[in-house]
């Protein structure tokens, strides 16, 4: 049984929201992150949780997305290649529009790593939802004092929620509040009130 709990967590200051375990915590109140990254982890498993925001990649086309972009980040972490395990071809992500535009998801998974790409077209944004779950904890991870070098205890004897099973939730519950997070793309279609009116 799980001992997971889980609650609908805000991002990039509340413009965009998923829902996750809380046992993820925010890396920003640690170091430095990117304004374009939110970066989650567990540090008592060394999984974790990165939710980024890309300018659109137009060459790149919607069926296969995901693997490119898994591809193009182990060639950033030079790794060889990345092992592709599964992908899924294109679905419309319904619940997440702009206008009347719906978002387009793939998603793809490799060893030890899952990566949503989550298309907005309307507002020139790739979203990527990485989640990363070790198999091996280095001896130089700082999680390895707290959990220890080596093989990593599956999820579920840890009484955690297996990784796959919080990358599904995070993805399929993401959710944007505010459009104009995306630029002047995400505010068409916003009348603007000056603030002396108010």
């Amino acid at each position: 049984m799980s001992r997971d709990y889980f609650a609908q967590r805000h991002l990039f200051g509340g413009a965009i929201a998923a829902t996750f375990p809380l046992r993820f915590q925010d890396v920003s109140n640690i170091r430095p992150v990117p304004d374009h990254q939110e970066v989650l982890v567990d540090p008592a498993r060394d999984e974790s949780l990165i939710v980024e925001l890309l300018d659109l990649k137009l060459d790149v086309a919607d069926n296969g997305s995901a693997t490119w972009f898994l591809q193009d980040l182990a060639t950033e972490q030079d790794a060889e290649r990345v092992m592709i395990i599964e992908q899924s071809g294109v679905i419309e992500f319904d619940g997440l529009r702009f206008r009347n535009m719906p978002a387009v998801v793939t998603t793809a998974v490799g060893q030890m790593v899952y990566l949503a790409n989550l298309r907005l077209r309307e507002v020139g944004t790739d979203v990527l939802i990485t989640a990363y779950e070790p198999i091996l904890i280095s001896p130089l991870s700082e999680s390895a004092s707290t959990v220890g070098a080596g093989l990593a205890v599956p999820a579920a004897q840890s009484g955690c929620v297996p990784m796959a099973e919080v990358f599904q939730l995070a993805v399929s519950s993401f959710k944007v509040n505010d459009w104009s997070l995306f630029g002047p793309a995400g505010c068409l279609g916003k009348i603007s009130v000056p603030s002396n009116l108010l």
